[in-house]
Parts: structure tokens; C-alpha cells; sequence
């Protein structure tokens, strides 16, 4: 009970400071861009080295990385494919998700992390 607790107060706060911090700064967009993964990614490695410690939290963190770099894949593929190559909407979204499957996995086994 006691990390559900951890997990609803430190993520609200974190949440709500980055939320705050979008709010402050130009263009209004990034409101949403800085309340929502920054704010519960570090929410989440805040938690994990509270619960797991800091080795376990410096995995997490290149899990993340190696998440970040794949949705850019994923992001470039569909752009391209959409706009470029002039693909379906259904096509183009299963060759993006094999795209961010090998790129993240690839990431994931080069870093040592599978």
C-alpha cells in the first residue's frame, strides 16, 4: 500500500511542476509535451530508486533511451511512408510498429539489457 502512496504523491507532483512549467513557457504546446513523459518518466525513476536503488534506476533510464531513439524511428517511418510513399494509414502503421519493434529491441541487446 505504502508504494501506491509514493507512486500517487510523486507523480502528482512531478506532473503538476512540469505541468506548471509548460504553462509558463511559449508556445502554449508545450503544456502538453512537458506534463506528460518527462514529467512521468522521472516520476517512475524517482520511484524505482527509492525502491530498487540507483543501479536498477541506470537500466531503466537506458530502457527509456532506447525507447526514445525507436519512437523517433517510429515517427520518421510514418511521416515518410504517409507522406512520401503515399502508403495506406494501416499499411503504413504495421511497417512502423516492426520498425520501433527492431530499433528498440536492437538498442535494448546492443546495451546488454535483454
Amino acid at each position: 500500500m505504502t508504494e501506491y502512496v509514493v507512486r500517487f504523491l510523486v507523480g502528482g507532483i512531478v506532473v503538476s511542476a512540469f505541468s506548471m512549467l509548460g504553462d509558463i513557457l511559449r508556445p502554449k504546446s508545450f503544456a502538453g509535451l512537458f506534463g506528460a513523459a518527462p514529467s512521468v518518466a522521472l516520476a517512475t525513476l524517482g520511484i524505482a530508486i527509492y525502491m530498487h536503488g540507483a543501479e536498477y534506476a541506470a537500466r531503466q533510464t537506458l530502457a527509456m533511451s532506447a525507447g526514445t531513439v525507436a519512437l523517433a524511428a517510429y515517427g520518421g517511418t510514418v511521416c515518410h511512408l504517409l507522406m512520401r510513399a503515399r502508403l495506406r494509414v494501416a499499411i503504413t502503421t504495421i511497417i512502423a510498429v516492426v520498425v520501433w519493434l527492431v530499433v528498440s529491441f536492437g538498442l535494448l541487446a546492443a546495451g546488454g539489457l535483454t
